[in-house]
């Protein structure tokens, strides 16, 4: 063991236990913390053990939602090509647990992540025998990775992830997180300037490969809308083909600053309408009342009938239907993005051939939207005293709206086909 590994090993119990109290709390909160708890020390019920014992599994793992999702995309294209292939998908996360759990199958036997503690990892690939290793987006664990070299056990890093933030990190503590990513057989990353990140990281070029992101990789494969939802705003009284700033995924709070930004804009634009889809359906009386505070007549997509002057805003109270708005369109909000982190998926609109905005919190898709930016393919602005002013440059041209959205499905389209040449690493492994 290095002497990096032996003081980390040292130090892990002492965190453990100076977080304790925190996890104890959220054990008593959100009880999910309680459900397979052993799973984290590598403690499995007999059945499960029965499951792992007979080895050759490739392990793949996942944090939580999102990253299992990218899993189970991999898993199942691995899965066809060799359909002898079995895997064990373990996550961090309650959420992305039971996701996985939903996914189980014959081949698919998902656990919880066992704490990189060496004692436990050692344990859980004893018990697993993995013939690979598969670690999607950031999970590159220094125990489990040194301990899968150890044993000879081919180790990926797939769909890498590495924000601007992660990198400046890595670089002030390079001398540690160098000597681990280069303990990795090898990693996929989804850009060619990801290959140049990852080299001033410290990471030997031989073993970076540029596939694209497997989380867009489906993303230009957009299917005909079979709605047209002007029928629905005409039976409003909006006037088809009249200006529509849309509001999609939004959460609480941002309604409110597109309804301000809207009043400006309505200055400039006199008939343009708002339409607000929140991300959660059951907020829609809510984001109606925010709106109507502004002084905006507000209706529910819900509504049967509309018998006053035309309402500036409608807010859709259904679900499923995002993809069909999007092609009322004019210019699009992406919202999670502006007071809550994380944001939303910016390349649904993009593929719907419409003009994007996001905010300034893209974290859950800031591989793609870096690189939309660099390429002119979408507007971020840096807060909502920005949004006016894009917006209204977007609606006024035409022009402007169809270069951006043809760079932007450009550089979507460049992801196709990454689950397919992960795999081949994967199989060249």
């Amino acid at each position: 063991m290095s002497v990096i590994r032996l003081f980390y090993n040292l130090a892990f119990p002492l965190v453990v236990i100076a977080m304790l109290p925190w996890l104890i709390q959220r054990m008593i909160r959100r009880g999910k913390y309680r459900h397979k708890f052993g799973q984290r020390f590598s403690i499995y019920s007999r059945r499960v053990r029965a499951r792992l014992v007979v080895g050759g599994w490739t392990w793949v793992h996942a944090v939580s939602v999102g990253e299992v999702l990218i899993a189970l995309k991999l898993i199942r294209e691995l899965k066809a090509r060799e359909d002898t292939r079995k895997f064990v998908l373990s996550t961090t996360t309650s959420t992305g647990f039971a996701l996985a759990c939903e996914n189980r199958t014959s081949w698919i036997e998902p656990i919880y992540n066992p704490m990189d503690f060496f004692l436990f990892t050692w344990r859980a690939l004893r018990l697993i025998q993995p013939k690979q290793i598969l670690l999607v987006e950031a999970e590159v664990w220094p125990n489990l990775v040194a301990q899968a070299r150890q044993l000879g056990i081919p180790t990926l890093l797939v769909n890498a992830r590495l924000s601007p933030r992660s990198e400046q990190r890595f670089q002030k503590f390079r001398f540690f997180t160098a000597p681990i990513f280069n303990q990795l057989t090898a990693i996929c990353v989804p850009d060619e300037e990801d290959v140049d990140r990852w080299t001033r990281l410290g990471v030997l070029r031989k073993k970076l490969h540029r596939t694209g992101s497997i989380k867009f990789d489906d993303a230009s494969a957009h299917t005909p809308n079979t709605r047209d939802f002007w029928t629905v705003l005409e039976c409003f009284g909006v006037v088809r083909d009249s200006p529509i700033l849309l509001a999609a995924s939004t959460h609480a709070g941002e309604e409110a600053v597109l309804g301000k930004c809207f009043l400006e804009l309505r200055k400039q634009f006199p008939d343009l309408s708002l339409v607000a889809v929140p991300r959660h359906a059951e907020r829609a009386s809510a984001v109606k009342s925010d709106l109507e505070a502004l002084g905006l007549r507000v209706a529910l997509r819900s509504e049967d009938q509309w018998e006053s002057a035309p309402p500036d805003a409608v807010v859709v109270n259904s679900t499923g239907e995002l993809r069909d708005w999007y092609r009322c369109a004019t210019v699009v909000f992406v919202g999670k993005s502006l007071l809550h982190k994380g944001g939303q998926n910016p390349a649904e609109p993009i593929v719907c051939g419409r003009a994007v905005i996001v905010g300034p919190h893209m974290r859950n898709f800031d591989v793609l939207v870096s690189q939309l930016v660099r390429h002119d393919g979408l507007v971020q602005i840096s807060d909502s005293s920005e949004l006016t002013a894009a917006a209204a440059e977007l609606i006024v041209s035409p022009d402007l709206r169809q270069r951006m959205v043809l760079r932007g499905q450009d550089v979507i389209e460049s992801h196709r086909g990454s689950t397919a040449r992960t795999c081949e690493i994967v199989e060249l492994s």
